[in-house]
């Protein structure tokens, strides 16, 4: 699976950005999809992440209610809405797809396909 991150930039604290996640296969309607970020130094956490119908949402503590998980299966795109956004928010998002479960998992090595990273900046 072939995943390619967007999205990213430049932004100041209060903005918002949307990050989108293209799926070159056409099995991408059936694979749980997570979004994770490392920012410098750190090790990369988990974000957010949505079942294949995108009939439920996992997010992290620290982006609950200022992020939004999304797909269009149609399209085979998973966005992530971020609002709100703060300084600590500057890492390099991935996206991820899970092909082996069907629940939302926050952990690295539960997923098998990455996409390249996105740079998100949030400046002060």
């Amino acid at each position: 699976v072939q995943l390619q991150a967007s999205g990213g930039g430049l932004v100041q604290a209060g903005g918002s950005l949307r990050l989108s996640c293209a799926a070159f296969e056409r099995t991408f309607r059936s694979y749980v999809m997570g979004w994770f970020r490392q920012a410098p130094g750190k090790e990369r956490e988990f974000v957010a992440g949505l079942t294949w119908s995108g009939g439920s949402t996992d997010y992290a503590d620290s982006v609950k209610g200022r992020f939004t998980i999304s797909r269009d299966n149609a399209k085979n795109t998973v966005y992530l809405q971020m609002n709100s956004l703060k300084p600590e928010d500057t890492a390099v998002y991935y996206c991820a797809a899970d092909t082996r479960y069907y629940s939302i998992r926050r952990r690295t090595w539960e997923y098998d396909y990455w996409g390249q990273g996105t740079q998100v900046t949030v400046s002060s």
